[in-house]
């Protein structure tokens, strides 16, 4: 079944709020020396990078809303209104280079400090994308068998 443009935004919706928290949760431990400073006094507690991370992903889940209007306008020209399962998973590649500048303002000279560190937000982005990726190419549909006739939607 094709997902529908609503299908799309409830599918991302539901990953990046419900799943991605999930995993956030076990891959702070990896996380919190990567954002943490050179001294022991400088290490971020666990909750402020977890609380952090969220911050990213509602982020996420907002301008992907847009993102998701142009992936749908990109669609309208091909026959089966989809692409291969593939290309759902290099679209956030895109994705992940405006979401890394919108999180870290001193990239583009708006700011000398501040920002998600850049090795922390890598690990995060990218094991939570294949995360979420694996989690909608294999679980999702088993757990969610409605979700594949309905054209994507949860609701």
């Amino acid at each position: 079944m094709t997902p529908t443009f609503a299908g799309r935004i409830q599918t991302r919706f539901f990953l990046l709020l419900v799943i991605a928290p999930l995993w956030t949760l076990i891959i702070n431990f990896v996380l919190v020396p990567l954002v943490g400073g050179t001294g022991a006094d400088m290490q971020p507690s666990y909750w402020v990078v977890y609380f952090n991370a969220i911050q990213v992903l509602v982020l996420t889940a907002v301008v992907g809303v847009l993102w998701e209007v142009l992936w749908h306008w990109m669609t309208l020209g091909r026959w089966e209104k989809d692409w291969p399962i593939l290309y759902l998973l290099l679209q956030w590649i895109p994705e992940g280079i405006v979401m890394f500048f919108l999180v870290n303002p001193r990239w583009l000279g708006l700011t000398t400090d501040g920002g998600v560190p850049t090795s922390a937000f890598l690990v995060h982005y990218i094991t939570t994308v294949l995360v979420t990726w694996t989690w909608v190419v294999g679980p999702h549909r088993m757990f969610f068998i409605r979700w594949r006739y309905e054209g994507g939607r949860l609701v």
